[in-house]
């Protein structure tokens, strides 16, 4: 035994490291799983490495500030920079393509709007609030209107993690946006203050019965006993995956997740793509119905779009009936926090732009406009694009990626591991660890703040008091090189209906205004922008 000991402590550091070496090669050759390892043993891990760390590379190494996506690193950086309260500006000029296909110009007056003495947003550029009021023309029992014009998208708690939740919904609070749930069932995370939109999906979690089917009971006593809960959101499908349903992998589901869902733990949650609460259009109208006339909430619903057949069907019946669906989201192909397979996510509905815009012009057609608040989601988490959408018909938009952005999600892509690296979207407690809550709620805080101080600068600068006075010939959009740039209402042949917008001062006052306004708070919100 000890001639061996000394023959060991003979061999110096670099000769263990050739034996280990070649021991490595010579489980390369062994094995069949791996050819390049198999082929250039060794050698060959080198490849797999450099795989692994592709997409690190790419986004900040090889990439160009324009190139990557879905979020370049321009985008990225104007979030961080708002979030974070740091200078958000950019020097030299733009080095966008300005003659690229669907670039949009936004078209200023000669003469902005000048904000009058004693004008809500004359000491605060922060305020904008919705200008129409859900559930206002359905006359339910609690109408709500949003305090802000862009608020945090549906992102389940399971999802997202726990203290990532927790830190939007306290930024929503401090804002005066609303948090959408998502379908993962109404968490204590969601219960910090904030105005809440519930959402209903395929799965029920939350309020589902022992056979996994709707329970308006327990819908009716989670609406009681919590007030925050100011409207219902079903979901019909979402972006990211339309008429798939979605997957939470048995990994990231938790006791807690287990007990607020409803579910089993130790296996996949497997949310179906259709509802068995109804299964035509008439049966949704009469969905809706049913839970606005037991909540009293405003209660909407969540689409992707693709085929237009069953939204004209959707808008004839609600012209027929006299009610439907006090509000409508409209979510684009260009997917979301959900995890898809490339085929649902690249090719699977279609993207923001078209969808809304075909959407928006069959309720035109039917008068319907004036009875719902369309909300907008899809990559519009930007002030000019935001000033787009409010000029093609919107009135809100939501925010998924952006709003974990300015919490500190770095675009790693693993929302479906369970191993995000920023501890966002997982639910292993020591990536969670490095989330300081209150930090992050104001970093949120600051985002909505800034984001909806531009978009005023911008609605200023084209002579209006609110983005809903936004019209289809205030923005051209790129073509391509023949028919160079059209307006908005060239490129999708209709215009915008009128929104009854008298003044903001009277939406200051409206008795509907949601997000526990406190407009001391959101002036010191940005004093400290300032």
């Amino acid at each position: 035994m000890q001639p061996l000991l000394d023959f060991l402590s003979a061999i110096s550091w670099w000769q263990w490291i050739l034996i280990l070496l070649f021991v490595i090669g010579i489980i390369d050759i062994i094995q069949k799983k791996h050819t390049i390892m198999h082929n250039f043993p060794i050698v060959g891990h080198l490849r797999y490495f450099l795989e692994s760390i592709g997409p690190e590379l790419r986004q900040y190494i090889v990439a160009n500030n324009r190139e990557e996506l879905p979020f370049n690193r321009r985008e990225r950086g104007w979030i961080y920079a708002s979030a974070k309260n740091e200078n958000n500006y950019e020097g030299f000029g733009t080095d966008q393509d300005i003659y690229s296909t669907h670039y949009v110009f936004i078209n200023n007056a000669l003469l902005p709007f000048k904000v009058p003495a004693g004008h809500p947003n004359k000491k605060n550029s922060g305020f904008v609030p919705c200008a129409k009021v859900m559930g206002e023309y359905n006359k339910r029992k609690r109408p709500f209107r949003p305090a802000s014009v862009i608020n945090v998208s549906a992102m389940s708690f399971g999802s997202l993690s726990a203290k990532a939740i927790e830190s939007l919904n306290q930024g929503c609070k401090l804002s005066g946006a609303y948090h959408n749930t998502g379908e993962g069932g109404f968490s204590p995370y969601h219960q910090m203050g904030a105005d809440v939109v519930f959402q209903i999906g395929t799965a029920y979690f939350g309020v589902r019965d022992e056979h996994g089917n709707f329970s308006m009971e327990k819908l009716v006593k989670m609406v009681n006993d919590s007030p925050q809960i100011r409207a219902i959101e079903i979901k019909l499908s979402q972006g990211a995956k339309p008429g798939k349903g979605g997957v939470l992998p048995a990994a990231k589901i938790t006791k807690e997740i287990s007990e607020i869902r409803g579910v089993p733990m130790g296996k996949d949650v497997i949310s179906p793509a259709y509802h068995s609460a109804f299964d035509s259009v008439e049966g949704l109208l009469d969905f809706i119905e049913d839970i606005a006339a037991n909540t009293g909430l405003p209660v909407g619903i969540k689409s992707a779009v693709g085929h237009l057949n069953g939204w004209h069907d959707l808008a004839r019946l609600m012209e027929q009936r006299g009610h439907g669906p006090d509000f409508i989201t409209i979510d684009g192909g260009e997917g979301g926090t959900g995890a898809a397979p490339p085929s649902f996510a690249d090719h699977v509905s279609i993207p923001w732009i078209y969808a809304f815009s075909d959407v928006y012009k069959i309720f035109k057609e039917n008068n319907l406009t004036h009875r719902i608040v369309f909300i907008a989601s899809g990559k519009l988490g930007f002030p000019a694009k935001g000033a787009m959408a409010f000029a093609l018909g919107a009135d809100c938009i939501n925010v998924a990626r952006e709003a974990m952005m300015s919490i500190g999600c770095i675009q790693a892509q693993s929302c479906h591991t369970n191993t995000c690296p920023t501890g966002v979207a997982t639910q292993n407690k020591w990536l969670q660890a490095g989330i300081n809550i209150d930090d992050k709620a104001m970093r949120t805080n600051f985002y909505f703040t800034k984001f909806r101080k531009e978009l005023l600068q911008i609605t200023h600068a084209c002579g209006y008091e609110h983005p809903c006075q936004f019209t289809m010939e205030d923005a051209d959009i790129n073509l391509s090189d023949k028919n160079l740039a059209k307006t908005l209402a060239e490129t999708f042949d209709y215009m915008k209906e009128e929104v009854p917008f008298t003044s903001v001062q009277e939406l200051l006052d409206c008795p509907h205004l949601g997000g526990n306004l406190n407009l001391e708070k959101l002036r010191e919100t940005e004093e400290a922008i300032h």
